[in-house]
C-alpha cells in the first residue's frame, strides 16, 4: 500500500478551467458517455469515477475546484 499523499494542482483561470471541460467534454463523447450527465454527477458527489481516464480527462476534472466551477458557471448564466 501506498502512504504518498496525491497532490493536485488547481486552475487559477477562466480560460483553462474551458479549456479543461472542454476536454473532458471531448474525451466522455470519444469514449460513449453522455457528458452532461456524467459532469453533473460528477460536480454533485466528487467522485472522479464519472470520468473517463481517457486523454487524462479524471487528473485534469480533479484540477478544477469544484466550488470556482459552481461560481463561474452561475455567473456565465446569469449575464446572459
Amino acid at each position: 500500500m501506498e502512504d504518498a499523499t496525491r497532490k493536485f494542482t488547481t486552475v487559477d483561470g477562466r480560460s483553462e478551467m474551458k479549456d479543461i471541460l472542454t476536454s473532458v467534454y471531448s474525451s466522455l463523447v470519444v469514449k460513449g458517455y453522455n457528458p452532461i450527465n456524467q459532469l453533473v454527477g460528477y460536480i454533485l458527489s466528487e467522485d472522479p469515477t464519472y470520468i473517463t481516464n481517457y486523454n487524462n480527462a479524471r487528473q485534469l476534472i480533479c484540477r478544477i475546484d469544484r466550488d470556482e466551477l459552481l461560481q463561474e458557471m452561475l455567473k456565465s448564466y446569469l449575464d446572459k
